[in-house]
């Protein structure tokens, strides 16, 4: 008895054993399984946090451009000239000679002598701060240099000395409204404008039209038919219009002589979707969507 008694109890602890290691392997592989999903959850937690701060980054910049284009805007109808900032190698450079000059002055006729050996040794001219006119940077013409933006119509009338035009005042988040002309009565009913939310180019060189001067033009999509473009829900007055890749820079005011909308003008389409482009990439709002036509696909906006 006692023989079996002892070979009872063994066998009982190795059972225990065997089951003891078993819960704990069980137990590794949950714990395993769990750190895996947590990190998983982290890094969805991540994503969510970064493409929530790139949304609200993207609308802070886009809050700060409207208020830097107005700062020039209010500036520019003051008298203030507005000047462009420097280029970094402009700078570079204008050092670069600084230093040149002031450290090694037995050797700066040797300098100016090596730098104009091509132009018969022409005395070197002073270092300028502001960029070269025919750089790259000022003769680039895209869709950056228009300032479009969102306006609101508040008032409209048929022009008195006009039967084809339209009189417009149009909100465009500023103090004032702007006047506008448009040629669109026999294209959109009156009634179909009033309150219409627009974007409107608002740096074209202010115009007279029949006696009425012109602050700025309303955009649409154009073929044998006319249509008005129409804003992203939620677009409010004074909202600035973006096209992707193309960051704006948009001029305090058109030059008629350098013709930047007309040079535009052929890449101002809308796409298979209705979408307002330019070179294919849409007119967007930030964070509120794209500009598009009620129907017309494939047409100049203009």
């Amino acid at each position: 008895m006692f023989l079996v008694g002892r070979i009872f109890v063994r066998n009982m602890s190795q059972k225990i054993s065997n089951t003891v290691f078993i819960n704990i392997e069980t137990a590794e592989k949950r714990i395993a399984d769990l750190r895996t999903k947590v990190e998983e959850i982290r890094k969805i937690k991540i994503e969510e946090k970064i493409k929530e701060l790139t949304q609200e980054n993207s609308t802070l910049s886009a809050k700060v451009e409207q208020a830097k284009n107005e700062l020039i805007r209010l500036e520019t109808l003051h008298g203030k000239k507005q000047y462009s900032v420097p280029s970094k190698q402009i700078v570079d450079n204008c050092a670069e000679k600084h230093i040149l000059k002031t450290k090694q002055p037995d050797k700066t006729v040797e300098v100016v002598e090596n730098l104009k050996e091509k132009k018969d040794k022409e005395p070197l001219k002073k270092c300028k701060e502001k960029p070269n006119p025919t750089s790259k940077v000022d003769t680039l013409v895209d869709v950056r240099k228009l300032d479009f933006r969102i306006g609101k119509i508040v008032e409209i009338n048929k022009h008195p000395d006009a039967d084809s035009l339209y009189v417009e005042k149009i909100d465009c988040g500023e103090e004032n409204p702007r006047t506008v002309v448009s040629g669109l009565v026999n294209h959109v009913p009156i009634d179909e404008m009033r309150d219409k939310l627009v974007m409107v180019l608002c740096n074209l060189k202010p115009v007279k039209m029949r006696g009425i001067t012109s602050e700025a033009m309303v955009m649409c999509a154009s073929s044998d038919k006319v249509e008005v473009l129409i804003p992203p829900n939620g677009a409010i007055p004074g909202d600035l219009v973006h096209c992707e890749g193309y960051p704006r820079e948009p001029e305090a005011q058109l030059n008629p002589k350098k013709k930047i909308f007309e040079i535009c003008a052929p890449d101002l389409k809308t796409n298979d979707e209705n979408v307002a482009c330019y070179k294919g990439s849409p007119l967007v709002v930030p964070g509120k969507g794209p500009v598009v036509a009620p129907t017309l696909k494939g047409v100049n906006v203009k």
